[in-house]
């Protein structure tokens, strides 16, 4: 515990992986529906260091923020729709929030697009401002165990370690189980180990106001200012611009596999699961039939149809993107 005079420095680390699984959550699962809020989350942990090191939250400031993940390049990105935009609004409000941004290119693991080393340069940015004084107390957004090491050293440096945690399991639109969960072993490292699943549980029955601004105000109230100022990660349902709430929209099935097909779509196909069809059979179905169906988007923020149904003969209704083409 510091004294009452001291004012700790206080350096984020964000591994954002984790942090956008935990932000899919809340926005696609949890009851809230809204993404996570980085400026809420700032001053979210500047208050519990406060508390956790017994000073006035007035001398208590995050000094040093610093996020760390895989990105598809450029090439990769132009084909999957509006990435491109949102990886850049994203930008946008971690710029805003002065975090500093650490993207290695995604690997082609086995046909998979997969991270690789960002763990590792993120512990070496933590030890590094240790060792260089920059930090007393460092905020990790972690989950693995592969950081074990990390706060090992940081204990034995005498830098104080929070740990901010969410432990969660869903099913998503495609029927997979998204599991997450924090090292136990972390969490009994850490000094401050901070399990916010239940902190916000807590916080959101209180009404507490510094657990409501974790969240993003309602997209009505962020216009304007492209959400750079509470926003997480920029994908925002109505950040397209280009369909209405409840639009409806034609076009052909490309390809069926087992329980799922994809959709004719520019600038990328839709995703729909069987559970999506509205009417008739999914057997029905067959690649180059005219559907309508509805947008919305997955935990991983990607749009995906839903609502599907198969179109009779004729010419079908609706705003077609493929009429003409």
């Amino acid at each position: 515990m510091s004294s009452n005079n001291s004012t700790p420095k206080i350096g984020v680390f964000y591994d954002g992986n984790f942090l956008l699984h935990a932000s899919n959550y809340y926005n696609y699962i949890h009851s809230q529906r809204r993404r996570l809020s980085l400026n809420g989350l700032h001053d979210f942990i500047s208050q519990r260091v406060a508390e956790e090191e017994g000073i006035d939250p007035k001398r208590c400031r995050v000094c040093e923020a610093h996020y760390f993940r895989g990105r598809l390049n450029a090439a990769d990105a132009a084909q999957r729709g509006s990435q491109l935009y949102h990886d850049r609004v994203f930008d946008d409000i971690l710029m805003s929030e002065g975090v500093h941004t650490h993207y290695l290119p995604l690997r082609n693991i086995y046909g998979r697009k997969e991270e690789r080393g960002t763990d590792v340069w993120l512990s070496l940015e933590v030890l590094e401002m240790a060792l260089l004084g920059k930090i007393d107390v460092a905020v990790l957004v972690v989950a693995d165990t592969d950081y074990v090491p990390l706060v090992r050293k940081l204990i034995a440096m005498g830098v104080r370690v929070m740990l901010i945690s969410w432990e969660f399991e869903y099913t998503n639109d495609e029927g997979t189980r998204i599991v997450t969960r924090t090292s136990h072993e972390l969490l009994n490292l850490a000094h401050y180990p901070v399990l916010m699943q239940e902190v916000i549980e807590c916080g959101l029955k209180q009404d507490n106001q510094l657990i409501m601004n974790l969240f993003v105000q309602n997209p009505e109230s962020r216009q304007g200012d492209g959400g750079v100022d509470s926003g997480y990660d920029g994908e925002d349902e109505q950040s397209t611009g280009r369909r209405e709430p409840g639009a409806r929209f034609t076009s052909q099935i490309l390809s069926l596999k087992n329980g799922y097909g994809f959709i004719k779509y520019p600038n990328n196909n839709l995703f729909f699961h069987n559970l999506d069809v509205i009417e008739g059979e999914f057997s029905e179905f067959s690649p180059g039939d005219e559907v309508e169906f509805s947008i919305d988007k997955n935990d991983q923020g990607q749009d995906v149809a839903k609502q599907v149904k198969r179109l009779g003969a004729g010419n079908p209704k609706g705003n077609s993107f493929w009429s003409g083409m």
